[in-house]
């Protein structure tokens, strides 16, 4: 069980992981976008698409990763620096321009699962922003020093999946009052994105003062 992280940590990661998920953005504008004109279960198909990529992401990038650290060590750490830094960037740009919920309105109909499913797949493959958080996230996450530290980048990436695939189970199913909540709560809304700001700052500024 070497994959494993230290309990503090792995609490830590979870804490970071369920603030990422309910923080708006495209994934959740999908979610209930295809739930409002498909029902739930159009909803779920496009979740568990974007759940889908989002393990190729993963594990695409905790190799990509594993091999930058079986290269060089130094590397590694200063990919952690960059990473904090973008970080930074990310808690800056919450609190300045706040989250991004655009539900477009979408006819309603019958749907095909796989063909929304697919819809899932593809928005999150062709995000950018999805490979490029997980390279600089994962690794706030490891120390690279760890001789493990591979295998708990490739576990931290599927633990991600797997914490997050209920929540956006649990989104789907109450779309209509998780819609209705950051519509007509503004102030939720900016809760959430003062809770990313700060954690992520954290983050980023424990990695700072600690690599050297």
């Amino acid at each position: 069980m070497n994959f494993l992280p230290d309990p503090s940590i792995l609490l830590t990661y979870s804490l970071a992981c369920v603030v990422l998920f309910i923080t708006p953005g495209p994934d959740m504008s999908l979610f209930l976008a295809k739930t409002m004109a498909g029902g739930r279960k159009a909803g779920m198909a496009s979740m568990l698409g974007a759940m889908a990529g989002c393990c190729v992401h993963t594990l695409l990038a905790a190799l990509g990763l594993s091999a930058l650290l079986a290269a060089s060590v130094t590397a590694f750490t200063v990919l952690k620096v960059v990473g904090a830094l973008y970080l930074l960037w990310l808690a800056f740009d919450a609190v300045r321009n706040g989250s991004a919920l655009h539900v477009r309105e979408e006819r309603k109909g019958e749907v095909s699962f796989w063909k929304t499913f697919l819809v899932g797949v593809g928005i999150n493959l062709t995000n950018p922003k999805v490979v490029l958080f997980f390279v600089t996230f994962l690794p706030q996450f490891v120390n690279a020093a760890d001789p493990h530290a591979a295998d708990k980048l490739v576990f931290l990436g599927l633990y991600f999946v797997a914490l997050t695939a209920p929540m956006g189970a649990i989104m789907v199913l109450g779309a209509d009052k998780v819609l209705a909540l950051l519509r007509n709560h503004p102030r939720v809304m900016r809760g959430i994105d003062y809770s990313f700001a700060g954690l992520f700052s954290a983050f980023a500024v424990k990695i700072l003062t600690t690599t050297r």
